[in-house]
C-alpha cells in the first residue's frame, strides 16, 4: 500500500479536480465514469455512490469478490495529472456513519439525492502522469530517446 500524501488530498478536495473511476465488469469491459464525491480520508480514496441501480456499484462488487484492481484518474484545475491503481476493500451500505453521509448528501445535492453505498479503495500504486512530468522523467531517464532533431536541439541550447 502507498501513502496518498498531502498535496494529492488537497487537490482531491479542490472543486474544479477532475475525478474518474475505471472498473471492468464480468466480461472485462471497462466502465469509466466521473465521479464528483471522490476524496480522501486516511489513506484510502473514497467515493459516494448515488445511484442504487448504478454499473459503477454492480462492477465494484464483483471487484471486491475477485479481488481486482481498479484505476482512478484525477486531473487538477492546473492540468496535472494522476493515475492511481487500488483495490476496493470495503462498502458502507447501512449503520449510524451511512446514515451521516446520507444526511450530509441530501444538504449537498438536494432531499431527493439517495445514497446506495460508500466505496473505499485502499492505494496501490499513485503516479503522477501529466505530460510536462513525464517529458521531465523521460528526459532525465532516456535522454537519447527522442527525435534527433530534438536531441541536437537540446545539444544546441546548452
Amino acid at each position: 500500500m502507498v501513502k496518498i500524501n498531502d498535496e494529492l488530498k488537497q487537490i482531491l478536495d479542490e472543486p474544479e479536480t477532475l475525478k474518474v473511476l475505471a472498473v471492468n465488469n464480468r466480461e472485462g469491459v471497462p466502465h469509466v465514469v466521473f465521479k464528483g464525491t471522490l476524496h480522501a480520508e486516511d489513506n484510502q480514496f473514497v467515493f459516494y455512490d448515488l445511484l442504487q441501480s448504478s454499473e459503477i456499484n454492480k462492477n465494484l462488487v464483483n471487484t471486491i469478490w475477485f479481488e481486482k484492481k481498479l484505476a482512478i484518474n484525477i486531473l487538477s484545475k492546473d492540468r496535472r495529472s494522476f493515475h492511481i491503481v487500488g483495490t476496493p476493500v470495503k462498502s458502507v451500505t447501512a449503520g449510524k456513519y451511512f446514515e451521516s453521509v446520507y444526511e450530509n448528501i441530501q444538504e449537498r445535492f438536494g432531499r431527493d439525492t439517495d445514497l446506495n453505498a460508500i466505496w473505499y479503495i485502499e492505494p496501490e500504486q499513485i503516479q503522477e502522469v501529466s505530460f510536462a512530468y513525464r517529458q521531465a522523467e523521460q528526459r532525465e531517464k532516456f535522454p537519447i530517446l527522442a527525435h534527433l532533431d530534438q536531441i541536437t536541439r537540446r545539444d544546441d541550447d546548452e
